[in-house]
């Protein structure tokens, strides 16, 4: 099966890309490479790509693909501020063209990376596929709309899947500081302060990258009758957690910290727990490999073994935003997230 990865250079794909060639498929990717100068350990493995934006993608792109997995995205919230416009541009209009240009050249499947971040505000309710969507921000909001365009593409011939991923974690050649996990153990490391933005209430699902993998693989070899515009829940029923109990798995892994709450730190209306039956009866292989504890230690392990630095992951060599604006300001790229070199 020939499958196309957008934004293989990125948090995730630069895990899913190894992974997908370790089970046979033939891999391409396509990305931009926002984060070219920001890679953390070894550099992302090396496959056949192209180098474009998910905005100027043509049919003559995808041609020849079986199925396409597509992660590109403004990944969160504060890269859409430089431009309102951006977050809606590229993860909303972007991935309906693709999907719509990959149907019109003979792709197979389209796997589209959303989130369970859709269901948003949902107080104490365990939510499951068929909950009301509730998203907060513009990043949520535009998983939303993806979902909705691109189910009513599914034909004879063209097979959506929808992959709803909990809150991701995990080490990454393009690793990400701002998910919960992650950014956590940084703090604890580098600091001595497990520093909580909210009041440790909300209820999050979380996900390592490797078991979103994992998914992705199952939809890739599954019948078509399966995922024929299957929306799922991608996590497990046991990884759904309060904020305070990821502090205090911190805490009992990295030596020396303790628990401290930001000075604006109050509820978030962020809150949802999510119900994982469905990934399971329609993926009955599908067995997640990793917990909350387990990727606490994976990070700690890992800053610990590069030399982590407070400054690394609130500067510009990590900290998305800041990596970003400091590219604009260098003339490298142009407000629209556009290179001009």
């Amino acid at each position: 099966m020939k499958v196309l990865v957008t934004g293989h250079r990125g948090f995730i794909g630069t895990v899913m890309v190894p992974m997908l060639l370790e089970e046979g498929f033939d891999v391409t990717g396509l990305d931009t490479d926002l984060y070219r100068y920001c890679t953390y350990g070894d550099e992302p493995m090396d496959v056949p790509s192209i180098y474009k934006d998910v905005r100027d993608v043509t049919a003559k792109d995808l041609e020849g693909f079986d199925a396409i997995v597509h992660l590109a995205a403004l990944s969160n919230d504060p890269l859409g501020n430089i431009n309102p416009d951006l977050t809606y541009d590229i993860n909303y209009h972007a991935s309906v063209k693709i999907a719509e240009l990959a149907r019109s050249v003979g792709v197979q499947r389209f796997l589209f990376a959303s989130s369970c971040s859709m269901y948003g505000k949902a107080g104490q309710d365990v939510l499951d596929e068929t909950a009301q969507f509730n998203p907060v921000t513009p990043y949520a909001k535009s998983k939303v709309l993806v979902e909705e365009d691109v189910s009513k593409l599914a034909s004879d011939t063209f097979s959506p899947v929808f992959l709803r991923n909990a809150t991701a974690y995990g080490v990454s050649p393009r690793i990400r500081f701002d998910l919960v996990i992650n950014n956590l153990v940084a703090w604890a490391h580098t600091t001595g302060k497990i520093l909580l933005k909210s009041d440790g209430t909300p209820w999050r699902p979380l996900v390592h990258i490797e078991d979103i993998t994992q998914a992705v693989i199952c939809a890739l070899k599954a019948e078509r009758d399966v995922i024929h515009n299957l929306a799922v829940n991608v996590g497990s029923n046991e990884e759904n957690y309060q904020m305070r109990d990821l502090a205090q798995f911190v805490k009992e892994t990295v030596p020396n910290c303790e628990v401290e709450y930001a000075e604006d730190a109050g509820p978030d209306p962020r809150s949802y727990r999510v119900n994982f039956d469905k990934i399971h009866r329609v993926f009955p292989e599908f067995k997640t490999r990793w917990t909350a504890r387990k990727g606490v230690e994976q990070c700690y392990e890992s800053y610990l073994r590069f030399g982590l630095s407070k400054d690394d992951y609130e500067g510009i060599r990590y900290k998305r935003i800041a990596h970003i604006m400091n590219l604009i300001e260098e003339g490298k790229l142009d407000r629209n997230l556009v290179w001009q070199i």
